[in-house]
């Protein structure tokens, strides 16, 4: 038995290698296409969850300044990513001012807290290489690798199971739900990645790659813990260094002028909008 289920599970292994868009080999065993249908499950219970605890946040301000750096960059990625159109790109802001982190899911649908801006004192053009950055995950397919981690993991343990009957090590279905993509730690792989197409984002929408420097700088000085954002984002220590090549080599990708049309992206100030 023991032989059958690991010979299925290269099998399998050997057929769920895709390609990102920057050329690297990923593993997926859960497709983009089923990522974006959980995510959207996952986003509903998520942003429910955090507004019963903190607002979501309706201040105009807020609103239209999240709104106006988000649909810059979302009009970027929709223009390199033409698949990306019909996702429901949506943001949370969630106001929490002591929480530093942003995210973005499978399909386009993503939060930021204010305290990483009111914190971090981020200037828009650092938002929108946060922002990018997030973006570049979901446009990565990250969330599906994330996902396909977590099977591999539990069908792992479920061979453990068949051989030393040990049930209690078997997850069930729900444990590979999109909300765990949040929790797993990026790989530095994917680090790597988000960071080239993120910053190329931010840069075709107008805003200085100076900022990606400054924003990781700022990241690498906050508080005693550090922000929560790099639980899930390990920096690697040469990432400001790698970060500030990259500006200098697509800084000609700048506009030198402000783009007016961006693509609308929806502000969820309330729950009944999910």
């Amino acid at each position: 038995m023991k032989h059958i289920l690991i010979t299925g599970l290269t099998v399998l292994l050997i057929s769920a290698c895709a390609t990102s868009p920057t050329g690297r080999s990923q593993l997926m065993l859960i497709s983009p296409e089923m990522a974006i249908s959980e995510s959207k499950q996952a986003y509903v219970s998520t942003v429910t969850d955090i507004s019963n605890e903190f607002q979501l946040m309706t201040d105009e301000a807020w609103v239209d300044r999240i709104s106006t750096i988000t649909g810059r960059l979302v009009t970027e990625a929709i223009r390199k990513y033409p698949d990306s159109r019909d996702w429901d790109w949506s943001v949370a802001i969630i106001d929490d001012p002591d929480t530093l982190n942003a995210w973005c899911m499978a399909g386009g649908r993503m939060a930021i807290y204010t305290g990483i801006v009111t914190q971090l004192n981020l200037t828009d053009d650092e938002i929108a290489q946060i922002m990018g950055h997030e973006i570049s995950h979901a446009l990565a397919n990250h969330t599906a690798e994330k996902m396909s981690r977590a099977v591999l993991v539990n069908t792992g343990l479920a061979i453990t199971s068949q051989v030393t009957d040990q049930n209690g090590y078997v997850l069930n279905g729900s444990a590979i739900a999109a909300q765990l993509a949040l929790q797993l730690p990026n790989s530095r792989d994917a680090e790597r990645e988000a960071d080239e197409i993120g910053i190329e984002l931010a840069i075709r929408a107008g805003y200085r790659p100076e900022a990606a420097v400054s924003l990781w700088r700022k990241m690498s000085q906050a508080g005693s813990g550090g922000p929560e954002f790099l639980s899930t984002h390990p920096s690697p220590g040469n990432r400001m260094d790698t970060l500030q090549d990259l500006g200098n080599k697509l800084k000609y990708l700048n506009p030198t002028q402000s783009k007016s049309a961006v693509h609308p992206v929806s502000i969820v100030t309330d729950t009944r909008q999910l």
